[in-house]
């Protein structure tokens, strides 16, 4: 099991939301961008430390991002981006979760 998927996601969301309010100045984007985004972080560091829960942190990460970008996805590439890298990272942590306990 990896941390990596969950320090890049929580990195490029916080980039992202960072990127979004200079922009548009929209504080929605920042305020979940970072909050998303720490929550990856967080749980690739509980992931590294061998520590309980961080894989299902960042599978829950994933299924708020998800779920937030699904309504958006018409409205351009970056909910689409968003989408697809929070299912595919879903998926890996879903996959990891269900090997542990299986």
């Amino acid at each position: 099991m990896s941390a990596i998927p969950a320090y890049v996601m929580g990195t490029l969301c916080i980039v992202g939301g960072a990127t979004g309010f200079a922009k548009t100045k929209s504080v929605p984007s920042l305020v979940a961008g970072v909050g998303v985004g720490l929550l990856y972080l967080w749980s690739g560091n509980v992931i590294s430390k061998g520590a309980p829960n961080g894989v299902e942190a960042a599978l829950g990460a994933s299924a708020l991002l998800l779920l937030s970008s699904l309504p958006r996805i018409a409205k351009g590439p970056v909910p689409v981006v968003l989408a697809v890298t929070s299912a595919t990272t879903g998926l890996y942590y879903g996959k990891v979760m269900y090997n542990l306990r299986g």
